[in-house]
């Protein structure tokens, strides 16, 4: 009896330290569980906006942060099948399930997941990749992120009409490859809204939106005016700027035209430009091009062609010949100037865009102070190639311009000796009085 009843209590003892054992061990897990537990996933309070072309991250991650590598990590769109976007488990990526629209584009940062952060990288992002994505993460969390993409692009204007007689000119603008639909507006030099055509739009197979307009320019506007096209969901402004001379306005036709554009884009670059309208007509100081004709395929005046009445007359003729041809010469030795100063402006330009593009690829933009960073890589090769365009337009202006300065000049050369044969005949004669 006394050995039963002395090992009763040593049982007893045993199942209360046996309870102890198995409550704490319970406790302590639980207590790792409901550490792990307080880790929830972040949900982004706005959209995430890309352009065509460009690369975007996705945000996603934890708080607090935990080394999320080990675990399974998703990132879909049920709007697809498969839905699979991204798929990562067992700290390897999986191809299998992959939507193929997305396969070689997508990618997380290994060293962020360490982090918490299993941001979703997406490149060479296209219009068809819009939509709700779901990053989510099993006995976790879960967290929606939408993307909105764009397309932009640079609006082309031109002169459509040239009415002298009202001295009206109707500009004509368009700008291809948009998304979503933009609003197009015209604004004279003071930045107020003109009044314009209805805008056409035409939505391509490519989804990509197509828009034009045309407004009328009185000469009483200023001669600045603008074509801007904005897109507010994506928060993106293009804008093209034309200068318009005078002499247009005056111009009955043009077959000479040069327009080298103006372009002012949004992300803060600009282009200078002439714009000219050089007729070959005799009257009003203009050259007219039967004139031309008829003065190369002159010889010379014979003494024996001509009364003495023509004869003044065709000296008066000559030296207003003369005349017209010095003004054209002059108009175009103006242009050409103001576009060797646009050249040497083109130049510098480029030369800036190309320091950014290679502090940006060195990825060290803060060493540049003077380096837009709100640009991507992509908006910097966009902005070189605007300006390397231009450059080159005007490069060819200034050739078009040389070649009729010296054409110009020889017809001037002959109209030259014919007046200083008339010239011959008049000091026989002394009988011409002219105006």
């Amino acid at each position: 009896m006394f050995h039963q009843w002395n090992r009763q209590p040593i049982n007893s003892d045993h199942g209360t330290i046996s309870s102890l054992i198995f409550y704490h061990t319970a406790a302590f897990f639980l207590l790792i569980h409901s550490c792990q537990g307080q880790s929830q996933i972040i949900s982004p309070t706005k959209p995430t906006v890309a352009l065509v072309g460009d690369d975007v991250l996705l945000p996603c991650h934890l708080e607090p942060a935990v080394d999320v590598g080990a675990l399974t990590l998703e990132w879909a769109r049920f709007d697809l099948n498969p839905r699979f976007v991204y798929l990562r488990r067992d700290d390897a990526e999986l191809l299998i399930n992959q939507h193929p629209s997305y396969i070689g584009r997508t990618s997380v940062s290994t060293d962020k997941l360490k982090h918490g952060d299993i941001s979703l990288k997406l490149s060479k992002v296209k219009i068809s990749d819009r939509g709700k994505y779901r990053c989510y993460v099993p006995d976790v969390g879960t967290s929606m992120v939408e993307l909105i993409v764009g397309a932009v692009s640079f609006p082309v204007l031109i002169i459509a009409e040239i009415d002298k007689a009202d001295s009206r000119v109707v500009l004509q603008c368009e700008s291809k490859g948009w998304y979503p639909e933009p609003e197009l507006l015209w604004l004279d030099a003071e930045g107020k809204i003109l009044s314009a055509g209805p805008t056409e739009t035409v939505r391509g197979p490519d989804d990509l939106y197509t828009v034009s307009s045309r407004v009328t320019v009185e000469k009483r506007h200023s001669n600045n005016i603008t074509c801007r096209v904005q897109q507010s969901n994506i928060n993106q402004t293009r804008t093209t700027e034309i200068y318009i001379l005078d002499e247009v306005f005056m111009a009955s036709s043009c077959s000479a035209l040069r327009i080298i554009m103006v372009l002012i884009p949004s992300v803060g670059f600009s282009l200078f430009s002439a714009l000219f309208c050089v007729l070959r007509k005799l009257k009003e100081n203009k050259i007219n091009k039967k004139m031309q004709q008829d003065i190369e395929a002159e010889v010379g005046i014979g003494e024996q062609d001509l009364d003495e009445g023509k004869l003044c007359e065709k000296l008066q003729e000559k030296k207003n010949e003369k005349t017209g041809l010095l003004h054209a010469v002059s108009l175009l030795m103006e242009l050409k100037k103001e576009l060797e100063e646009s050249k040497n402006t083109e130049i510098s330009h480029v030369t800036k865009v190309q320091g950014e593009i290679s502090l940006k690829l060195e990825d060290n933009v803060s060493k540049c102070k003077k380096c837009d960073a709100k640009l991507s890589l992509r908006e910097l090769e966009i902005k070189k190639a605007y300006h390397q365009k231009y450059l080159k337009n005007i490069e060819e202006q200034l050739v078009t311009i040389h070649a009729k300065v010296e054409k110009i000049t020889n017809i001037k050369k002959k109209v030259d000796n014919q007046i200083e044969q008339i010239n011959e005949q008049v000091d026989t004669t002394k009988m011409c009085v002219l105006f």
